[in-house]
């Protein structure tokens, strides 16, 4: 390639990113996106891209979403349909540090409601948009295998609906696929993210952990094989790139210069708050932990609140990589046990495992020991910056709780599904008011 064709090449992948990727939420974020490139003069440019046979996009609707018809002869034939109603909502939610930032969410929470169905179900997905909402929105399901084409944007004030049959078992994203593609970092970055769990229509297979004995004064192998049920947990990493005032920063996102790693939303929320502190040591001001930026009760539902896992027992994580940045999973003293991608085993007693981005990995693990174990993303820059998880295993001080006594955050609790041992909840989101109240019902809390 020479010089001439390939800087042509670049003025047009350039001007092509503009198009399709341009902010387009609001004045103040639009003046955030700005790249730092030399100005092109789009007249040149668009009879550059003329000159070079224009730019026609081909994407044929070969892979059809099925039809109304279709589900019902579907559904009379033995297939479960699971209605999944979604709302696109704008609103503004808490950042570490008493910040806001400016939200674009499904039903008024990030991430949005995990979605968790069978292998086989057809899942129908209606969005709708309010006629408040300044942008279209759209729907981009990881776990459907269907064209995007056949969904596009939903203006404010309308709804669309689309069906789908959950053909493979696993964990997949579903995001905003923005405005017809344009703006679609801005939307998903915003918070309109979320998980789809696909259990295997047989259910989930046992594991086996390799441990060590001494018999008549000799080390021995000894395996110890652990049941399909399992309690669980979702943990979903992305990024937030803000400005100061709140406003999504495409520059810093281009320069992956996170402004915070969040987990579920929430950077460090999973950490001791003021409560458990007065229960540890007396005081509700002496931190346990030492990052508790979500202590005061007045948070409600934003408060902190680890995990709280029973020793002994099958614990099975959905962990998701909703971001752009690579997630390294480890948690801090405790091995994976075993770690599965697309139903498939992909390791088993490994330290960590990577994840990139918009994948995930179903993790299951036993705590043998009590004590306070840190779920973090192992790239140091991520666990400063947010990306760290407690799970507090069994009773380490001594407060009297029995297995199963203590309650984990909603959030962090996927819906019940094949295998599924139920936990009590307590309501905690990165959710208005509103979704809190309705989540509270949901619970029995």
């Amino acid at each position: 390639m020479n010089r001439r064709t390939s800087m042509l090449s670049i003025v047009a992948v350039v001007a092509v990113a503009g198009i399709l990727f341009a902010s387009t939420y609001s004045q103040t974020q639009m003046s955030a996106s700005k790249l730092s490139v030399p100005s092109v003069n789009t007249d040149t440019t668009a009879q550059i891209v003329s000159d070079m046979g224009g730019l026609q996009l081909q994407m044929p609707g070969a892979f059809a979403a099925l039809s109304p018809d279709e589900v019902d002869a579907m559904a009379k034939a033995g297939r479960h349909v699971v209605d999944v109603q979604l709302t696109a909502q704008s609103v503004d939610l808490p950042i570490m540090g008493g910040g806001k930032y400016h939200a674009m969410t499904f039903n008024g929470q990030v991430p949005a409601p995990t979605i968790r169905v069978t292998q086989g179900d057809i899942i129908r997905m209606t969005l709708t948009v309010p006629s408040s909402e300044a942008t279209p929105h759209g729907n981009d399901m990881h776990a459907s295998q269907i064209s995007a084409t056949n969904f596009g944007k939903v203006l404010p004030g309308t709804s669309k609906t689309y069906a789908y049959i959950a053909e493979s078992a696993g964990q997949f994203k579903y995001h905003c696929s923005g405005v017809d593609v344009a703006a679609m970092d801005q939307h998903v970055l915003s918070g309109m993210y979320g998980l789809t769990i696909v259990d295997p229509l047989n259910g989930y297979t046992p594991f086996v952990a390799e441990k060590t004995d001494v018999v008549n004064g000799q080390v021995v192998l000894k395996h110890l094989r652990y049941e399909p049920d399992a309690k669980e947990f979702v943990l979903e990493y992305n990024q937030l790139y803000l400005t100061a005032d709140g406003s999504y920063d495409q520059t810093a996102m281009f320069l992956h210069n996170t402004t915070q790693t969040v987990v579920n939303g929430f950077a460090f929320g999973y950490t001791p708050n003021a409560d458990i502190n007065k229960l540890v040591k007396g005081d509700a001001n002496k931190n346990i932990f030492v990052a508790q930026p979500w202590n005061s009760a007045d948070l409600k539902q934003y408060q902190g609140h680890p995990l709280f896992v029973d020793t002994g027992v099958h614990y099975r994580l959905f962990v998701e990589n909703q971001g752009n940045m690579p997630v390294f999973f480890h948690i801090v003293g405790e091995q994976l046990d075993r770690v599965v991608q697309g139903n498939r085993i992909q390791s088993q007693a490994t330290e960590s495992w990577e994840i990139g981005g918009s994948q995930g990995a179903t993790v299951d693990v036993v705590f043998d020991e009590p004590g306070a174990y840190v779920a973090v993303n192992h790239d140091y820059a991520a666990i400063f910056t947010g990306a760290a998880t407690v799970f507090v295993a069994g009773d380490p001080f001594k407060l009297g709780y029995g297995p199963g006594d203590m309650p984990n955050p909603s959030d962090a609790v996927p819906p019940l599904g094949k295998n599924s041992i139920p936990q009590k909840e307590i309501v905690h989101c990165l959710c208005t008011d509103d979704r809190a109240a309705e989540i509270a019902k949901q619970i029995g809390g």
